[in-house]
């Protein structure tokens, strides 16, 4: 009997996660906006086409320097000078460990995330052991000394061990 209830508890559970029997689970939708303020290489504001409130975004699959680092000015402004007053393209993946939207944000159909790591502006980001989703830009990048690879450039996560945070 006991074994029937826990089975129970599981299918409950996986129906409210599937969104109900026979289901599968909602795929966020993109979702359109004007860019209102880029704070660095990989942080915009964005106001929703929809409405509704500004709304702070984290470009899904980059690391760019800080603001303070070297080479952090420089990357913020390739990034406002692609996106800023724009049309774009939200596709909302995930909420990181401080609870800020990451996305894959695009103008035009080009992949801002990408577009920064190709043109040597931001790292491809690295969790758990991977190289990240742009690792083949990334090393190219770094092979021509675009941007950021012109000269050594330390990762904002160890720049961040070593000095803190810029803010």
């Amino acid at each position: 009997m006991r074994g029937w209830k826990t089975w129970l508890v599981w299918m409950a559970l996986a129906c409210c996660c599937m969104g109900g029997p026979g289901q599968a689970a909602e795929r966020p939708q993109p979702w359109a906006a004007r860019v209102t303020h880029v704070s660095d290489g990989d942080t915009l504001w964005v106001q929703p086409s929809r409405g509704g409130r500004p709304r702070k975004i984290r470009l899904d699959g980059v690391d760019a320097p800080e603001i303070c680092q070297p080479y952090g000015v420089m990357a913020r402004d390739r990034l406002a000078q692609q996106v800023s007053g724009r049309m774009v393209q939200v596709l909302p993946r995930r909420h990181d460990d401080y609870g800020r939207l990451l996305a894959r944000v695009s103008v035009q159909g080009q992949d801002m995330g990408r577009w920064m790591v190709r043109h040597g502006h931001a790292w491809s980001h690295r969790y758990r052991g991977q190289p990240g989703p742009y690792a083949s830009l990334e090393a190219r990048a770094r092979a021509q000394h675009l941007g950021l690879w012109q000269s050594a450039a330390e990762m904002p996560r160890q720049f961040r061990q070593r000095h803190g945070r810029c803010h």
